[in-house]
């Protein structure tokens, strides 16, 4: 039996809040709208200049309190739509610890899945109800969409750099993932879907795959290969120790100090813009003597060796 389609309804409780959000606005619109009309025709109505009646329009010139009244509901109004809003938008972009970390290449036209234990899937990802999942993105040509319509979340996919989604699942079923960036002629065709198993479900597919792609090597240690392979363990150790470079020991995801006296975050795009430009962000107290690595490592290699760095803790 395959699995359900589910409708545009909201699928997880992120997609709950943002449809919250939007109701609150709804709501204050139509009562407002309602409350401003209903007057403004009862005031015509009752109000109306009658044959026969010629009454002057008394001069009023101002009305502090009423003034006081409509600058204050508004502003409060503002302010909590402002308040919930991001309320909402920092649960969406903070995800939930203990996530499982999924790295998606976009491409035209097709999404391509690398999950840690090294297994890979093209337009088609797998997750299990109440497990988070945190999507880490990049493109290898131009800019890509990532849109679930059921969990109310989009991201753009940049090439030469990530970026982040993250989602957890309420219910199993099947959901369509679109690209909302104009990538090309087949930009319509570029579709995924996103699979929600039962806990259960996942385990026994995750096994199945497990055995198989038993010989698949795991994206991290793919990583440590290249990383010996291509002689970085001269210059950084993964023990803690300095040598000519800092060490990747915990590296990954620390504040790294510049020559320059700035700060950085070693995540993602600082790692990979170290291997293709070494000399644009020097750590201090340490030389630019790294070579680049740019022509040398494609970005598969590159995201194996940062899924590695990741693991050195």
């Amino acid at each position: 039996m395959s699995d359900p389609v589910i409708p545009f309804g909201a699928a997880s409780k992120i997609a709950g809040e943002v449809d919250s959000v939007y109701v609150f606005i709804t709501a204050i619109a139509v009562f407002f709208f309602l409350v401003t009309q209903g007057l403004l025709i009862y005031f015509a109505i009752k109000y109306r200049r009658r044959k026969g009646q010629e009454v002057e329009t008394p001069y009023i010139t101002s009305n502090r309190v009423l003034e006081g009244i409509w600058i204050a509901i508004p502003t409060l109004l503002v302010m909590a739509i402002f308040a919930y809003g991001y309320k909402v938008y920092e649960d969406m972009r903070t995800p939930l610890p203990g996530a499982t970390e999924i790295n998606v290449t976009a491409k035209q036209w097709l999404y391509e899945f690398k999950y840690p234990d090294g297994r890979v899937a093209i337009n088609e990802l797998r997750a299990s109800v109440g497990e988070p999942v945190q999507l880490t993105m990049t493109s290898t040509d131009v800019i890509h969409g990532f849109f679930i319509p059921e969990y109310r979340i989009k991201q753009d996919i940049l090439p030469g750099r990530y970026t982040y989604l993250w989602f957890q699942p309420d219910r199993p079923g099947t959901f369509d993932v679109y690209c909302t960036q104009y990538c090309g002629a087949g930009h319509s065709e570029m579709k995924a879907k996103l699979i929600v198993m039962s806990e259960d479900g996942y385990r026994q597919w995750e096994a199945g795959q497990a055995e198989a792609h038993e010989k698949t090597v795991p994206l991290a240690e793919k990583g440590k290969t290249i990383v010996e392979r291509s002689g970085c363990l001269a210059c950084h150790t993964v023990d803690g120790r300095a040598l000519v470079g800092p060490t990747l020991k915990g590296l990954y995801g620390s504040r790294v100090m510049l020559d320059d006296g700035s700060t950085v975050t070693a995540d993602e795009d600082y790692l990979k813009e170290s291997l293709l430009l070494p000399n644009a962000k020097v750590v201090k107290g340490y030389k630019p003597l790294m070579p680049t690595f740019k022509g040398m490592l494609s970005d598969e290699d590159i995201t194996a060796v940062i899924a590695y760095m990741k693991t050195v803790k």
